[in-house]
């Protein structure tokens, strides 16, 4: 809630704006609902466990944003999301998957998530840890002072009368000031990377119960218990010797003490916390399970889907294997393109739950132009950045992406309308013997034209049937 509470609903959109071109509408949509997330945290009393979340349906075709909406504004609150295909889940009574599920895997990705960040803040302390463990490997401790500095005075001590026997408190003190040196320096070759090469021996834990393996994957989820730790608690563990070098026994003790620093009880509860306060469910192909229940087909449970995922979208409790999960506050953010179906297909219930619906628009040529050369991650600089592992510098001219914006809109209009996604198939077309030949030769710079763009691209273009199995 940190990240969020810095971001108003301008500055939201100013982030999706470096990622998702147009769509102002959508943006404004989900920075509203993104913001007042923040605000009912920040309502005191009673009230603030009545403020229910506005979810949101994304109406448009494939390829226009939809998903990267939802997936940038997660980032940029910092909160758990889960992407789930609606037409991947069934009525309870048939074959697949419970709807439930959706908010066991999104608990399991917050506790990853919480692990993570409380992993990154002990890892300086861990790797301190880890380096005192490893100097116990390679230079263990005496295992007893005074037993050794006893051994210091040679066999003929054991033949004395045990009356004269007695260890001299110096002697001890020698041999525990001359380990403490050597392990110093060993601790200085340690740092200085002078040991990485070395080899030592630990016992790791030997994977065990590989006959969880044959369990039903489903069977296992839908328990929402992790059967693996159950095992894990009612036999001892087993481990195994395994020789490594130093820098990977590093690796692997920092990962160790770092678990032992954390406290897994209240980082479960934080991640609890974070999915119950500001979760995010971008459900996709939701217009797959909209329509009238048919008798005959594989969509016979459409409507069954929907009134399992009521409860869920509604509010309602869900067992995982961390505890009990409120589901009243996620955010659940739908979408869909609707080209059979329309939103009011789905019951009246689960309409109700998403009471803000936003329009997408489709892309066009100039959108594609702006796709191509603006976003930070636009496909322009992709290529470029690639190529520029092999020593090539390849430039754009302004005219040749306007050109492959046009093909793009011109395929689209033509065959199916499959959106930004267009642009990918149309580059990889353009720039496939160019990134085939480049290898092998030695040029240094490449200049991509509008005349090189239609003379690569005009055959395909030209032949309709060929473009729509290649473009």
């Amino acid at each position: 809630m940190d990240e969020m509470s810095k971001l108003t609903p301008r500055q939201i959109v100013v982030e999706l704006d470096k990622y998702v071109i147009g769509q102002d509408k959508a943006k404004r949509s989900v920075a509203i609902a993104l913001r007042n997330r923040w605000r009912r945290q920040n309502v005191s009393g009673v009230l603030r466990e009545e403020i229910m979340p506005n979810n949101i349906i994304l109406i448009g075709p494939t390829g226009v944003g939809k998903t990267e909406i939802a997936r940038r504004l997660s980032r940029l609150a910092n909160a758990p999301f889960i992407k789930v295909e609606a037409s991947k889940f069934t009525e309870v009574g048939y074959v697949g998957r419970d709807v439930e599920s959706i908010i066991r895997d999104l608990t399991d990705l917050a506790v990853a998530m919480v692990r993570s960040e409380k992993t990154a803040t002990v890892q300086e302390q861990a790797e301190q840890m880890a380096n005192e463990r490893l100097l116990d490997i390679l230079f263990p401790p005496p295992k007893s002072r005074r037993t050794e500095a006893a051994s210091a005075e040679g066999e003929e001590e054991n033949e004395k009368p045990a009356a004269q026997k007695m260890v001299n408190p110096a002697d001890i003190l020698e041999v525990e000031e001359r380990h403490r040196r050597t392990r110093e320096k060993m601790r200085q070759q340690l740092m200085d990377g002078k040991l990485e090469d070395r080899y030592v021996e630990l016992d790791v834990p030997a994977e065990g119960f590989p006959m969880m393996q044959v369990i039903s994957p489903i069977g296992v989820e839908e328990l929402g218990v992790n059967l693996q730790d159950l095992m894990g608690n009612m036999f001892p563990k087993k481990t195994k010797r395994r020789k490594m070098t130093v820098a990977e026994a590093r690796k692997y003790l920092t990962q160790e003490e770092a678990q032992k620093l954390i406290d897994m009880d209240q980082a479960v509860k934080e991640a609890i916390s974070r999915v119950e306060n500001s979760g995010i469910v971008f459900l996709d192909e939701i217009d797959k399970i909209a329509g009238e229940k048919s008798q005959v087909g594989p969509d016979v449970s459409r409507e069954g889907v929907q009134r399992d995922l009521l409860p869920v979208v509604e509010g309602t409790n869900v067992f995982t294997k961390y505890g009990m999960v409120k589901t009243d506050h996620v955010l659940f953010i739908a979408s869909g393109a609707f080209h059979v179906s329309k939103p009011s297909d789905l019951i009246p219930e689960l309409q109700g739950r998403f009471p803000i619906r936003v329009e997408l628009n489709s892309l066009t040529a100039g959108d594609f132009v702006r796709i191509l050369t603006e976003p930070q991650n636009a496909l322009i600089k992709q290529y470029t950045a690639m190529l520029g592992t092999e020593n090539v510098d390849i430039k754009f001219t302004p005219e040749a992406i306007k050109e492959i914006a046009r093909i793009a809109f011109e395929v689209n209009e033509r065959t199916e309308n499959i959106g930004a996604r267009r642009l990918h198939t149309v580059m990889t077309a353009l720039l496939e013997d160019i990134l085939f030949e480049v290898p092998d030769s030695k040029i240094g710079k490449i200049e991509i034209t509008a005349e090189l763009v239609s003379e690569r691209l005009k055959e395909i273009v030209e032949d309709e049937d060929l473009s729509r199995y290649i473009l």
